[in-house]
């Protein structure tokens, strides 16, 4: 994207990209010839947090108020210059000739992705979980489902269902 001209610094193109991407599958070539996934990786976004402290007003000599000063121009150099975007952590890795599962997923992309499956596939995943990170009841999100559930049966009786994908062009019609 920078090559391209879309950005201009590497910091800008770098968190627009992690807000898009959620997982990073890395995929690597063995010298047969043959790919296999290594790792997969979530990247989750460092949300900006305000460290900032303002009991300045509360020091009663110059010389306390100038430590918060100091602290609080520290904080912002440090925010400015030595950002962090995002964390990355291995969700899964190829170790010695077999996968193992590494780290959990983050409570939020755990969300987002039984929301996007069937019941079916959910309770499964409920399991896979369960079964790994031993967090069961805390992803049990029926009432979501079933309004997800519910929506997409009133908009189908309706016959208002809203097309996926790109628009077909005429000469494919």
């Amino acid at each position: 994207m920078l090559r391209a001209g879309v950005f201009k610094n590497e910091k800008t193109a770098e968190e627009q990209v992690v807000q898009v991407l959620n997982f990073d599958i890395h995929l690597v070539k063995d010298y047969r010839g043959n790919r296999y996934i290594e790792r997969i990786t979530e990247c989750i976004p460092v949300e900006n947090k305000n460290e900032y402290t303002f009991n300045h007003r509360i020091e009663k000599t110059l010389e306390g108020k100038f430590d918060k000063f100091f602290d609080n121009a520290t904080h912002y150099f440090m925010k400015t210059t030595d950002k962090q975007l995002y964390i990355y952590r291995n969700i899964l890795e190829y170790v010695d000739g077999e996968y193992i599962i590494t780290n959990k997923i983050s409570d939020k992309n755990i969300r987002e992705m039984r929301l996007n499956m069937t019941d079916t596939d959910a309770e499964e995943f409920d399991e896979f979980v369960a079964r790994h990170w031993g967090e069961e009841s805390v992803y049990r999100m029926e009432d979501e489902r079933k309004q997800k559930s519910q929506k997409a049966s009133k908009l189908a009786k309706s016959g208002t269902t809203k097309k996926r994908g790109r628009p077909r062009l005429a000469e494919e019609l």
